[in-house]
């Protein structure tokens, strides 16, 4: 299940939300549980066996380490064995036939892997347990006691599937006790549909360019239409992925909760620095706070910084997908942001504004080509066909009716990947007195209604994180 789907809006929701507020406050945790429960077990019912495990095993880790805390070789074993077995499935799923394949090819061998499809959220569920282990050893977060209150934080359906990734210490008190006010309800709502909104009205329509261009043969590409498919791609896996942060951070506030911002205009960055701390901000603050610093940060001279970068950048990938193309995506971002600490932001800081704009497009457009393509030749001969190495031309009829009946979406999703679109809502809002009360409200109820007829009418509806 999906948020984007219709049996999501106008069942499992409203469903939810009305059970949520009929019942004591005593009970929400638990209802909380049962419908995150469901709503995992909806597509994919055996894998939910998985999620309980990972929960259950790490609440008893936690009150066993809080037990043994003054016994250390005790807390220790149990901490490392904690972490070792989240890791230790985590990679089974995602990462067993990735190692296995290497190996076949390596030695020229045949071993057979299990070919199992990826659970959903896994990713991001395991990061959080562990990171309540973590926090629990290291004494920063009281141990969590009551098992609803812990298995709600591990399975809260709103940010399950694809983040925020959420840190037991953000939300402790939360789970004792939330207020949801008429307003922030509101807030959520809006949230929500605004989410809802960059998914199927900007990242579906814009995706379907990109999948136009992909399918087209390589050397039948020309260079304008290699730039308008991964540009499309570009904008479609920021509304995407932002859009559905949205969702989850709305969801958060109508069952009152507060989570991170995920994305804060990404593309807006003057440097790849910048843009990695405006890009999926949980999964950056969870490896600079769980392996940068641990690993020694910046406080042990240049060469273990560098070598604390490559480790995260490492990971980085690897957390994306079991594939080398990710490995070495990750790697290239790690190269810019270690060149950015050597020199290169010194020296984008002394030209003007646009110059460290232009740069940062370039090297992340590129990078979502690597992002993108599992086969790295193909995605080194995708990258040549947008230098004109090989490429079919400049431009042809395709590329140029392509670029005509795109050009109005292109201009509104570059407008809406900038801070302009809620700057003039909150304007109308705050400005316009007793009209702005009316129209923002008109507003998103537009973005509701063509959200809800586009979800009725097409079957296009992607989601391009499951996969990670």
């Amino acid at each position: 299940m999906v948020f984007s789907s219709l049996i999501f809006l106008f069942l499992f929701l409203p469903v939810t939300i009305l059970i949520y507020y009929i019942s004591p406050k005593r009970l929400r945790n638990a209802i909380l549980l049962v419908a995150s429960l469901i709503f995992y077990a909806w597509g994919e019912p055996i894998y939910i066996f998985i999620m309980i495990f990972s929960t259950v095993f790490d609440y008893a880790n936690g009150i066993l380490i809080d037990k043994y805390r003054h016994r250390k070789p005790i807390a220790r074993t149990i901490f490392i064995s904690s972490i070792a077995s989240s890791l230790g499935i985590l990679c089974f799923f995602k990462y067993a036939g990735f190692v296995v394949d290497n190996i076949n090819r390596l030695f020229h061998l045949h071993i057979q892997a299990a070919d199992l499809p990826l659970p959903v959220g896994i990713s991001f569920y395991t990061f959080q347990t562990m990171s309540y282990v973590v926090d629990v050893y290291k004494d920063k977060v009281p141990v969590q006691k009551n098992i609803i209150s812990f298995g709600t934080y591990v399975t809260m359906f709103p940010q399950l599937v694809a983040g925020p990734i959420v840190k037991y210490s953000d939300i402790a008190g939360q789970l004792v006790s939330r207020t949801v006010t008429l307003d922030r309800f509101g807030e959520g709502a809006e949230l929500f549909i605004r989410g809802l909104a960059k998914k199927v009205l900007l990242a579906n329509n814009i995706g379907l360019l990109w999948t136009s261009v992909k399918a087209t043969p390589t050397e039948d590409l020309t260079v304008l239409s290699a730039w308008l498919g991964i540009i499309a791609f570009t904008l479609q896996i920021y509304f995407d992925f932002s859009g559905y942060s949205d969702m989850a951070r709305g969801l958060g506030k109508m069952f009152g909760f507060d989570f991170m911002e995920n994305f804060n205009y990404p593309y807006t960055s003057k440097s790849i620095t910048e843009f990695w701390r405006r890009w999926h901000i949980s999964l950056g603050s969870w490896f600079r706070e769980y392996v940068y610093i641990p690993l020694g940060g910046n406080r042990s001279g240049l060469l273990k910084q560098f070598r604390n970068l490559l480790a995260v950048w490492l990971l980085t990938g690897l957390w994306h997908g079991a594939s080398w193309n990710f490995i070495i995506w990750g790697l290239y971002f790690g190269f810019f942001v270690t060149a950015e600490k050597l020199f290169l932001l010194k020296w984008l800081q002394r030209r003007p504004g646009f110059v460290g704009h232009v740069y940062t497009l370039l090297i992340v457009i590129v990078g979502w080509v690597l992002f993108e393509f599992e086969n790295l030749t193909s995605a080194s001969e995708f990258i040549r066909m947008m230098f004109g190495y090989g490429a079919y031309g400049f431009a042809d009829y395709q590329a140029l009716y392509n670029l005509s009946t795109n050009l109005v979406l292109l201009i509104v999703l570059a407008l809406c990947a900038t801070p302009l679109p809620r700057r003039a809502l909150s304007y109308i809002r705050e400005k316009c007195n007793m009209v702005g009360t009316i129209v923002v409200p008109v507003i998103y109820f537009i973005f509701m209604f063509l959200s809800m007829a586009y979800l009725v009418n097409e079957t296009y509806n992607p989601f391009l994180y499951f996969r990670f």
